[in-house]
């Protein structure tokens, strides 16, 4: 399998990514940008029937890192979520 490289700037697209490989892609990429000082980030998750979302919010809950996170306000408010993390 063939790794690329991913840029860390706070913002996840997981339409880029198999759905399968979420599980352990955020919390990676979480602990990634708390290392590079970034504590607020944004995860594009789409709007759809909404599993994507639950799963992405299911993975929040269950890490130490996240201070808090919610829907994101404004035209793409059910698209992505928007995680602050502890500093």
């Amino acid at each position: 399998m063939e790794t690329s490289e991913y840029p860390i700037d706070g913002v996840l697209d997981l339409h880029t990514f198999h759905p399968s490989d979420v599980k352990d892609l955020v919390p990676e990429y979480i602990r990634v940008c708390q290392s590079k000082g970034i504590y607020q980030i944004r995860i594009i998750h789409g709007k759809g029937k909404g599993v994507l979302r639950r799963i992405v919010h299911s993975i929040l809950d269950g890490l130490p890192e996240v201070e808090s996170y919610w829907q994101e306000s404004g035209g793409g408010s059910w698209g992505a979520t928007i995680v602050k993390l502890k500093a």
